[in-house]
């Protein structure tokens, strides 16, 4: 990563994030043609709904024949946490345009939110090279890649599919939560305005939540709500002990 924002940096620094989409992308197609879905469907819901554990929930949900109101509002509560990523970019394109505001933020995701963090955080020496600034070139290039690269994943993990009786077996299942591990182990170590021991109990706060969660809270609701506590924590803990 370098202090360069234009659309041939973004392409380099999407990369590593784009191998980690063909993965999960191919985890989904695969799983969607074990639900029935045909390459042609699971291609369309990745252009259409493009959220990766939204969709999984999707294939899950129509899998036991779910309502339909019952899928949209689980989608939404699933990807509702991109409200959230949205207004914490949206400062770094006040001066842009509507259109260009639109488009980052109907193309955003967890792994494009973590990699602009990444570059508003990248540092030599504690100093910041890109002053805690972003552009729509750099941020447009680097979803419609990733957008891209999920798309043709999806497709080609269906056709893949066709071959895997159970997916399960093979544990493509925890795909994506490998993928989210591995930004959190990237957002970590790139962020030198943190101090490591406050991101660990961050963590592990969140870890605990996460456990509490899953007994007191609806499991619809659980990521938004979670995520909210999580930020109150991590806010507390900043101010008040470090």
């Amino acid at each position: 990563m370098n202090a360069e924002l234009n659309r041939k940096t973004a392409i380099k620094e999407v990369l590593p994030t784009a191998f980690g989409y063909i993965g999960i992308g191919i985890a989904f197609g695969i799983v969607s043609k074990a639900a029935g879905l045909s390459a042609l469907q699971a291609g369309l819901m990745s252009l259409i709904a493009y959220g990766g554990s939204a969709q999984f929930i999707i294939v899950s949900m129509l899998l036991v024949h779910s309502p339909i109101i019952s899928i949209i509002t689980a989608a939404f509560l699933v990807n509702s946490r991109m409200i959230l990523m949205s207004l914490v970019t949206a400062k770094y394109f006040k001066n842009d345009s509507m259109l260009h505001n639109i488009l980052i933020g109907s193309l955003l995701t967890d792994e494009s939110f973590a990699l602009a963090m990444n570059k508003l955080n990248y540092t030599n020496n504690k100093l910041n090279y890109t002053n805690n600034k972003l552009n729509f070139a750099w941020f447009d290039t680097a979803n419609w890649f990733a957008y891209f690269v999920w798309f043709f994943s999806s497709v080609l993990g269906a056709l893949v599919g066709n071959f895997i009786e159970n997916p399960t077996n093979l544990g493509i299942d925890f795909a994506l939560v490998a993928m989210f591990i591995g930004l959190l182990y990237l957002q970590m170590i790139s962020d030198k305005s943190l101090k490591l021991s406050l991101q660990l109990l961050v963590v592990v706060a969140t870890f605990i939540l996460v456990y509490l969660g899953l007994i007191f809270i609806p499991s619809n609701l659980l990521i938004i709500i979670i995520t909210l506590l999580g930020c109150a924590v991590g806010m507390v803990l900043k101010h008040v002990f470090f």
